[in-house]
């Protein structure tokens, strides 16, 4: 059975105060956390050891007796003592590191020391948090609706809000690793990947789109239908129109998220498409126009 110095595990020095123990310790625990490293042995003992400082040092009581008698601790005999009395009259913490059996989470050198009653509450360690990613098309943000997701071997149903951004993150709480002690589980951070649209450019809450309309509507002014990704709608298109023109269809756009009711609006810019292969009839017509407009 070796001595075990405490403030060398958490790396601080013997005058190190209550709050330089904390950030030494949580620093570490990071490091050699389970969750972060599930195969290795090595990680898994510099864990509990971290927590066997962290018990000791942050408790002023435990440290006071660990300080005065942790190098002598084969010649206390009152601490054996203690431990003997401590074991008749306390039952075993039932929160342990790994989930293993009592003896694995606590050295010989600590029970020679403190015995069961040193045994306090563990720190709580909240698992690592998990980061993925959702891809969806445009279509499913137009509209609140609920997937299904795999993480870490388990389902979960989600509802998605309408008006889910690009790269919007949302947190799901507790879908993260299990904690340590009994502490809370981590978070899952889900990541919203919206594929482009083919035709329909989102910007914010708007959309925006250009649409063809031949020479003649242009002109003479007339009627075309448009598909939205709110269905189709048909528009008036004034005489002698321009090519590049842009209208704004009021709240045909996407759904301001989690604010009922608000939508944005749809921008689309005519584009005015010249007739080809135009037949000799057609030509001439066309040169008596240009006639026309020179009088």
């Amino acid at each position: 059975m070796e001595y075990i110095d405490y403030y060398k595990v958490l790396g601080v020095a013997k005058t190190a105060t209550e709050d330089e123990i904390k950030k030494a310790y949580r620093k570490l625990a990071r490091k050699h956390h389970p969750d972060l490293n599930p195969t290795d042995k090595e990680a898994h003992k510099n864990f509990q050891q971290l927590n066997e400082a962290n018990e000791v040092l942050s408790d002023p009581e435990k440290r006071k007796k660990y300080d005065q008698y942790g190098k002598d601790w084969e010649h206390a005999d009152q601490f054996e003592k203690q431990r003997r009395q401590s074991q008749s009259q306390y039952r075993r913490s039932a929160s342990q590191e790994y989930g293993g059996d009592d003896d694995s989470d606590f050295s010989s050198f600590f029970e020679s020391i403190f015995g069961d009653a040193g045994r306090s509450r563990q720190t709580r360690y909240k698992g690592r948090d998990y980061n993925s990613e959702l891809h969806i098309g445009l279509l499913d943000a137009m509209e609140t609706h609920q997937q299904n997701l795999t993480v870490n071997g388990k389902n979960i149903r989600i509802t998605i809000p309408a008006g889910i951004e690009h790269g919007q993150v949302i947190k799901l709480k507790g879908y993260g690793a299990p904690g340590s002690n009994g502490g809370a589980a981590g978070d899952l951070y889900l990541t919203f990947n919206i594929a482009p649209h083919p035709i329909f450019k989102r910007t914010g809450n708007d959309l925006s789109a250009t649409i063809p309309i031949d020479l003649y509507t242009a002109v003479l002014g007339g009627e075309t239908t448009i598909d939205t990704l709110k269905g189709k709608v048909k528009l008036k298109v004034s005489p002698e129109t321009q090519n590049g023109t842009k209208i704004r269809l009021k709240g045909k756009g996407v759904p301001v998220y989690k604010k009922e009711g608000e939508t944005g609006d749809l921008y689309i810019t005519y584009e005015v498409k010249l007739p080809n292969k135009l037949t000799d009839q057609e030509k001439k017509l066309f040169e008596e126009l240009r006639k026309l407009s020179n009088q």
